[in-house]
């Protein structure tokens, strides 16, 4: 799938998977984030957000200088980027230090700051730019509510445990995240512990699991891409917790069902 270039086909996206987030119960009034780095400057971006201004980011990022990163506003509602896109987005381009951004605002906005994870979001777009060599990537921040609750419960917090639990109720979660979710402990929301983790994370992952909070997912297609990926593993959540409720009785996929979707599709995974 090509991804989007223009910052009108960005922020459409953006919109898109927003809405969807909301429609799943994953972003409670103003929680929840997205970003979008790209490595060209969209050449509509001032269409959008004609006023500009000096922004300090709030880590380094050399490996981003030159980049233009989308990225919606503190306290913004992801369900009203659809209809509002530039009342809660902006856009920042990045310096030749990685330390300072031009950053691209519409008179409408509603945030007076980047999201309080833009340090994460950021950490994640140049460690997969300078490790993969990609020119676009959208990650995005929500709190599921089935795997979030799921992460409350400590004898499942863990990779082993906590994927055999999601992973076993639908055959096509396998074959759309073969990796797995990694599962963090928790860690306090937007500080630095946080942002190492997820960072290195989301290196072998295109999901991790912030326990006791939400995920953080990244796409190399476009923002509703990774939703979808989250979709899956909230399904398998959902399933989880249901089973649960009736007592455990549900039997979920056995071992050798898994092998044979995995040798059907071709899958590769290290989970089965």
């Amino acid at each position: 799938m090509t991804h989007p270039t223009t910052a009108a086909g960005i922020l459409a996206s953006m919109g898109k998977a927003g809405a969807r987030l909301d429609h799943m119960g994953a972003c409670e009034a103003g929680a929840g984030n997205i970003s979008v780095s790209i490595k060209e400057t969209p050449t509509d971006v001032a269409d959008f957000f004609p006023e500009t201004s000096t922004l300090e980011l709030p880590v380094a990022v050399p490996g981003l200088a030159g980049w233009t990163v989308f990225v919606t506003g503190s306290g913004c509602r992801l369900r009203e980027i659809h209809a509002d896109p530039t009342a809660n987005v902006s856009a920042v381009v990045i310096d030749k230090t990685g330390t300072t951004a031009t950053w691209y605002r519409s008179s409408d906005r509603t945030y007076s700051k980047p999201t309080s994870e833009f340090n994460s979001h950021l950490g994640v777009h140049e460690d997969q730019v300078v490790r993969r060599g990609v020119e676009f990537q959208a990650v995005l921040h929500a709190q599921p509510p089935y795997l979030v609750t799921l992460s409350h419960i400590a004898s499942l917090r863990n990779d082993d445990d906590f994927n055999h639990a999601v992973f076993r109720w639908e055959p096509e979660t396998i074959v759309q995240v073969p990796e797995g979710i990694k599962v963090l402990d928790f860690m306090v929301p937007g500080g630095e512990e946080l942002g190492r983790n997820n960072v290195e994370s989301l290196r072998d992952h295109q999901i991790v699991l912030w326990s006791k909070h939400g995920i953080m997912a990244r796409s190399d297609e476009s923002p509703l891409a990774g939703v979808d990926k989250v979709e899956y593993v909230e399904a398998g959540a959902m399933y989880e917790y249901r089973n649960l409720t009736i007592g455990g009785r549900g039997e979920g996929i056995q071992a050798f069902e898994h092998q044979a979707v995995i040798d059907a599709f071709g899958v590769k995974t290290t989970l089965y």
